[in-house]
């Protein structure tokens, strides 16, 4: 910084002011400044600056080592709106998301020193390893465990099983059958809940609820049953590859999507539009998730006090051609 200032011709005050984007600094002065810092090739020591400032702008994210398409496009998201926000990002993968492994992620993360952590906690056994912390770094948990008041960022899972439902539902048929994701995952609750729920309000029948994983193949698996039920006209699918399955194994069959049954999915996967047919779905907005869970951050970060209450983001409702009205 002492180079840099004395190329600049001003002062190590000044060269501060600059990199910190201090409002006080006359645009030509500024300029002259990032002139001699891009002449010099000088890069400032975020190490140093943390020592100093105590913050080193960066957000550790702990999430599942898996190619699952929500938390991968989440991953993402992530790492864009901490950009926005003039953050980077740490990202710690697990194997696994039970607790001890969780605990242990979160754990290097404060090592670290960062000014926040976001967890992907999908799943109970996560979400446990979250409330055993004792730390005043800010916490926010993404798809946890929907009864926590604060410090929770989440899709509204039920709402946007509601609209799946419904939309099949409007298009004529008796009732709806759905084909779920694991039943521990807290995504996979919200979404059986908001289908029994749409169900129950319109006094249909509640099938029993056919219990699958996120995969294709498993999605596959219960397409090969439901084609050999001629009383299943409608099906929900937990997310767009179980609905892929489901296409598959019905056209295996002798069967089409929707002249034999109507179908819809969860997540709009980019293939989602370009299947055969295209397929009706759910559209989550990771991106919204993202920005929500990194603001809450730095809010919690500047003001103190309790973890921040972040309503739920709706999802919505992408009409294609996989849903129709029950054949006669």
């Amino acid at each position: 910084m002492t180079d840099v200032a004395r190329l600049a011709g001003v002062s190590h005050q000044t060269v501060s002011r600059v990199l910190n984007d201090h409002p006080n600094v006359r645009e030509t002065t500024r300029l002259r400044v990032q002139a001699a810092m891009a002449e010099l090739a000088y890069r400032p020591n975020r190490a140093a600056r943390a020592l100093v400032t105590g913050a080193t702008q960066t957000i550790g994210v702990v999430t599942q080592a898996t190619p699952l398409f929500g938390p991968a496009r989440l991953r993402t998201a992530l790492e864009l709106a901490a950009s926005d926000a003039g953050l980077d990002v740490s990202t710690v993968s697990v194997r696994s998301v039970d607790r001890a492994s969780v605990a242990a992620a979160v754990e290097r993360h404060l090592d670290q020193r960062v000014d926040g952590i976001v967890v992907i906690v999908p799943v109970p056994s996560a979400q446990a390893a979250l409330d055993d912390l004792d730390t005043d770094v800010p916490v926010v948990a993404i798809d946890g465990d929907p009864s926590r008041i604060s410090g929770l960022v989440t899709v509204d899972q039920v709402e946007g099983a509601r609209l799946a439902t419904q939309l099949l539902l409007d298009a004529g048929h008796d009732t709806v059958w759905h084909v779920s994701g694991p039943s521990d995952w807290f995504d996979s609750a919200g979404r059986v809940e908001g289908w029994r729920t749409a169900l129950e309000k319109a006094g249909r029948e509640v099938p029993p609820v056919i219990a699958a994983d996120w995969t294709s193949e498993s999605g596959y698996r219960a397409g090969q049953m439901l084609a050999r039920m001629p009383e299943v006209s409608a099906v929900f699918a937990a997310n767009d590859h179980l609905a892929l399955g489901i296409m598959k194994a019905l056209r295996d069959l002798g069967h089409e999507v929707p002249e034999r049954l109507s179908l819809v999915g969860f997540d709009d996967i980019p293939e989602a539009a370009y299947l055969t047919p295209p397929l009706t779905t759910i559209r989550p907005d990771f991106a919204e998730v993202a920005h929500r869970a990194v603001d809450a951050i730095v809010s919690w970060r500047a003001h103190g006090g309790a973890a921040p209450q972040v309503p739920a983001v709706p999802p919505t409702l992408v009409v294609r051609e996989s849903v129709g009205p029950p054949r006669r």
